[in-house]
């Protein structure tokens, strides 16, 4: 309960110094603040192999208390974000509990409560917004993972600026991040890695050429690791009575960096984990990716492709190496990162279809349902390139549209996979998420 004490004394902290007297009425008048809560239920049956136990299975309800402050008068406006959350378990036990994918380790069990928060320093000028602190980045190199009872947060600093029409610029350093699973920050690394990197730098530009046309470049640099450029383009194509196509093209080139780029540093615990050329541990990948999305009504169909290079595995940022600091790392910006498995093997192809239907259409508003499968063979091993998987996913959202419990958000995911390159495994959440506003 100490961390959890910590958490609401920094954020109470955090709102005194917004109701100060020095604060402006903007500071004051445009701030808002919410209780989110989540409850999450989480199943994952692994199907085959030795490890036990054999199946994860816990429950828990999240608290998250997120302050938003307004920016004082003037040219240069000052604000201040606070955050705290609370994670409580529910039901787990040693024979449940694997790892820490969303509940810390305690002992060797399940903690029975965790908590974290953080507080996000703010100045504006112009269409121009520095953030320094607490992040959660959602772009195409770095995109923080919400897929447990609490999200994925990061720490560092942020320029946003839309001061051009049409054109949003993006660039950032981050030093530290704490998963899902944990209430303790650590350094930054990659699959497999077990030296921590405390420097994620990163910047990019999306441009609107037209108001269905999107370009983006992105590039990131986390220090001893990789440099990765990304190149992306969206468009939609109208037409009319007969729906619209949308285009999403994706292209990511990693290459190693510092002391990933040479043996000595990979020998010193920088070395890429997975499937590399020779054995070496070094990143070197080119992922491309092309999907098409036909939209008429209520109907979406999703079919697309994905291509990673066989020289190692797509690389991101990914803490899973670092005992003891909650698993995995963010999510990933492609359509493969999936309820299960994400489809980066060196050289795999993946071929992937989706069908979405919005039951408004029938008279039920807030209800969404969609199902996707996906097959991706050709991955490179040790003892061949003649691997192959597949997962097939269902996915199920209501939200209630009015009433006492209006906004109540409950959702379904349902996951089946099947891999010659990892462990079999079906895994269902159940979760239900409900916000209240405070001020």
């Amino acid at each position: 309960m100490k961390a959890t004490l910590h958490v609401l004394s920094v954020l109470t902290g955090g709102l005194g110094m917004a109701l100060s007297p020095l604060a402006s009425a903007d500071f004051l008048g445009d701030s808002k603040a919410n209780l989110s809560m989540r409850n999450f239920y989480f199943n994952n049956d692994n199907r085959d192999g030795a490890a036990a136990p054999s199946k994860t299975e816990e429950w828990g309800q999240a608290f998250i208390l997120n302050y938003q402050s307004g920016f004082t008068d003037g040219t240069l406006g000052f604000g201040l974000d606070a955050i705290g959350m609370l994670g409580v378990t529910l039901d787990s036990s040693a024979a449940k509990h694997v790892g820490s994918s969303m509940i810390p380790t305690d002992d060797g069990k399940a903690a029975d409560d965790w908590a974290r928060g953080g507080v996000t320093a703010k100045a504006r000028f112009a269409k121009t917004e520095l953030r320094y602190g607490y992040l959660r980045p959602n772009l195409p190199i770095l995109v923080s993972n919400d897929g447990r009872l609490l999200p994925q947060s990061f720490e560092g600093g942020q320029v946003t600026s839309n001061d051009i029409d049409n054109l949003t610029l993006i660039g950032g350093q981050l030093e530290h991040t704490t998963g899902r699973g944990s209430s303790d920050a650590s350094g930054l690394a990659v699959a497999g890695a077990t030296q921590e990197s405390n420097k994620f730098t990163y910047g990019g530009a999306d441009y609107n050429l037209t108001k269905n046309l999107l370009v983006q470049y992105y590039y990131a640099n986390l220090e001893d690791y990789y440099q990765q450029h990304f190149a992306g383009l969206v468009h939609v194509l109208p037409m009319g009575d007969y729906g619209s196509l949308k285009t999403d093209l994706r292209y990511f080139k990693t290459t190693s960096d510092g002391k990933n780029a040479s043996a000595a540093g990979r020998a010193d615990g920088y070395k890429f984990g997975g499937y590399t050329k020779g054995g070496t541990g070094e990143i070197d990948n080119d992922t491309w990716s092309a999907a098409f999305i036909y939209s008429l009504g209520p109907h979406a169909i999703t079919a697309g492709y994905q291509r990673v290079s066989d020289d190692s595995n797509f690389a991101q940022l990914n803490q899973g190496g670092l005992v003891g600091k909650g698993e995995a790392g963010p999510s990933l910006y492609l359509y493969t990162d999936r309820t299960i498995q994400t489809f980066i093997q060196a050289g795999e192809r993946t071929a992937f279809a989706q069908y979405a239907y919005d039951f408004a259409a029938l008279g039920v508003p807030g209800l969404k349902a969609s199902v996707m499968y996906l097959k991706g063979d050709h991955i490179l091993t040790t003892n061949g390139n003649d691997g192959s998987e597949w997962e097939r996913d269902i996915s199920l959202d209501y939200v209630v549209q009015s009433g006492t419990f209006k906004n109540v958000g409950f959702g379904w995911r349902n996951g089946m996979s099947r891999s010659e390159v990892a462990r079999d495994q079906d895994q269902n959440r159940v979760f239900v998420n409900y916000s209240i506003p405070l001020m």
